[in-house]
C-alpha cells in the first residue's frame, strides 16, 4: 500500500468476535451499511503498515458491524487486529447527493462574500444540531473567527474542485458591520 494514497476512516477493530476470525467493528462512518456492500477494505493496524483485506462476510450487531476478513481465521489473528483502523480511498467513499460534502472537503476552502471580500479559510466545520457551522479564520488577524450558519441564505456556493466557497454575509455576522 502506497503512503501516497489519501485513506478515510470508516471504522475500528474492537476485538475478535468468536473463535473462527470474525472481528467486532465500531463505525465511525454515517454509512454503516457500506459494510454489507464492500468487497475489500484496508486494515491498519496500530504502528504497522496497512493490507487490504477481502470481506467474506458482513453482518450487523446492535451498533457495530462482525466482518469475517479472508485469510484471518482464528481467534489469535483477528486478535492481532485489534485496534486496527478501517479505511478507503476517495474512490471508496460512499458518494454524497448534490450539495452534500465530506468535512474534509469543506476544510482548507476560501470563503469570499458575494461582492469578493476575503473572509478566509474554513478551519472547521462545528455540528450543533439544527445546521452545521463554519468557523473561518480571518487571513489577517489570526485570533479572528467568523461562525457561519450552513444555510442557504448564507452559503451561496461550494466549489470543492476550485477550493472556495461564496457566501453573502446575514446583517450581525460580522462584529465591524451594523
Amino acid at each position: 500500500m502506497t503512503s501516497r494514497t489519501e485513506l478515510f476512516d470508516i471504522g475500528r477493530i474492537v476485538r475478535p468476535h468468536g473463535v473462527r476470525g470474525e472481528v467486532k467493528v465500531e463505525p465511525s462512518t454515517q454509512f454503516p451499511d457500506r459494510f454489507l456492500e464492500m468487497e475489500s477494505v484496508i486494515v491498519r493496524p496500530p504502528n504497522r503498515e496497512p493490507r487490504r483485506y477481502q470481506i467474506a462476510q458482513a453482518r450487523h450487531q446492535n451498533n457495530f458491524v462482525l466482518l469475517k476478513l479472508v485469510d484471518i481465521d482464528s481467534m489469535e489473528a483477528a486478535e492481532a487486529l485489534r485496534g486496527s483502523d478501517l479505511l478507503v480511498t476517495r474512490e471508496e467513499l460512499v458518494s454524497l447527493p448534490p450539495g452534500h460534502y465530506y468535512i474534509f472537503d469543506l476544510i482548507g476552502l476560501k470563503v469570499v462574500t458575494v461582492d469578493g471580500r476575503e473572509l478566509g479559510t474554513v478551519k472547521d466545520v462545528l455540528q450543533p444540531g439544527a445546521n452545521d457551522v463554519y468557523v473561518v479564520q480571518s487571513p489577517t488577524e489570526a485570533a479572528r473567527q467568523i461562525l457561519l450558519p450552513a444555510i442557504k441564505d448564507v452559503v451561496k456556493e461550494i466549489d470543492v474542485e476550485s477550493g472556495r466557497m461564496v457566501v453573502q454575509l446575514l446583517p450581525g455576522l460580522l462584529d465591524d458591520e451594523e
